[in-house]
């Protein structure tokens, strides 16, 4: 069992955004006798994936839609659309990174050979 502070560390995010985990349903802990906060080791990951699912531009409500599908293993056919739009759409993101990387490669290339 890790305490807030163990697993924000662990995990790379701040305790604040831990208790706002809590608030949005996504997280559970249990409490000590003292009435602290403490999450089984599997947190961890758990965390990590939220982290990944913000970056990638999903809300809290999309992630606590996902949540049961990855506990079940199956999904209903709304949340299926959920996970096929949110698909597209980081698709359509990467391709927009991806040509943009691509231009500013061809900057750096064209300014590597005539430098000052």
């Amino acid at each position: 069992m890790l305490r807030i502070g163990g697993l924000a560390q662990q995990a790379g995010v701040s305790v604040r955004a831990l208790r706002y985990y809590e608030q949005q349903g996504l997280l559970e802990s249990e409490r000590t006798p003292r009435g602290q906060r403490v999450y089984p080791d599997t947190a961890i990951e758990k965390v990590r994936f939220f982290q990944q699912m913000y970056a990638a531009g999903l809300t809290s409500a999309n992630i606590a839609a996902l949540l049961p599908c990855i506990a079940k293993g199956h999904t209903d056919a709304e949340q299926r659309r959920m996970l096929h739009a949110q698909r597209d759409r980081i698709r359509t993101r990467r391709d927009e990174l991806q040509a943009a990387l691509d231009r500013l490669d061809a900057i750096i290339e064209t300014t590597d050979r005539h430098p000052e």
